[in-house]
């Protein structure tokens, strides 16, 4: 069976008989590699916030004080980099933009409605999730290229004052999306019930990707029957 016979499905996905029935969906390696990237964006954004506004600036005693943050953020940067570059090179293939992912977000009422047994069926992410990773992918190359410009210990010397003004500012501006992004992330995380479980535990039940994944799960289901994705199976979805 080639590849593409399981397009949503990722290395060490798999359902687990029982009751209830239980999908593997995140690996150990891929919760370790998320919270380590999510504690970088806290750190980042507290630290950076410190900077932005004088009114904000009481949040940089929560790292030794003004003179700390300013070396500590970058550093922080350069983890949060490597790190997501590890997501991406995990999640990007099942992140693909799929046609069913343009009918979701027309029936983004149902979504927040909850209606989901209106909406078409989707793979291991749906579309809302796909916009994030693709736009924390394309904000954290932002963040990184325009903070290389203004780390002016190691790369002031490189470029001038103006070039440095633009690049803060570019900064600053990508910085307040991608908080907005990733307050829209955990908000969704917490809407969903189940779905911190599962980035927490690995797992989620045969119900919970029935209802919210049922493409995924019936590639899940095809693969440990050996049978193509367009082949009838029925599935257990227990709560």
């Amino acid at each position: 069976m080639s590849k593409t016979d399981y397009e949503d499905v990722e290395r060490g996905d798999a359902v687990v008989p029982g009751r209830p029935v239980k999908v593997h969906r995140y690996s150990g390696g891929a919760r370790v590699n998320h919270w380590i990237t999510a504690i970088c964006l806290v750190l980042l954004a507290l630290s950076g916030l410190s900077m932005f506004h004088p009114s904000l600036f009481f949040l940089s005693a929560l790292f030794g004080g003004g003179q700390w943050t300013r070396t500590i953020h970058p550093w922080i940067g350069v983890v949060l980099f490597f790190s997501f570059f590890g997501l991406f090179l995990r999640f990007w293939s099942a992140n693909l933009w799929k046609r069913e992912d343009s009918q979701w977000i027309a029936q983004a009422n149902d979504v927040v409605s909850g209606h989901e047994e209106k909406l078409p069926e989707v793979g291991k992410y749906n579309a809302g999730q796909k916009i994030v990773f693709w736009s924390m992918s394309t904000l954290i190359i932002i963040l990184i290229a325009s903070g290389i410009v203004i780390w002016s210990q190691y790369f002031g010397s490189y470029t001038t004052i103006q070039q440095q003004r633009w690049a803060l500012l570019i900064h600053s501006i990508a910085a307040v999306v991608a908080i907005c992004v990733w307050i829209v992330h955990v908000y969704a995380a917490i809407w969903v019930k189940g779905t911190i479980n599962a980035m927490t535990r690995g797992t989620v039940t045969g119900g919970w990707a029935w209802r919210h994944h049922r493409k995924w799960l019936r590639e899940l289901v095809s693969m440990r029957k050996g049978k193509p994705t367009g082949t009838t199976t029925h599935t257990t979805h227990s709560t």
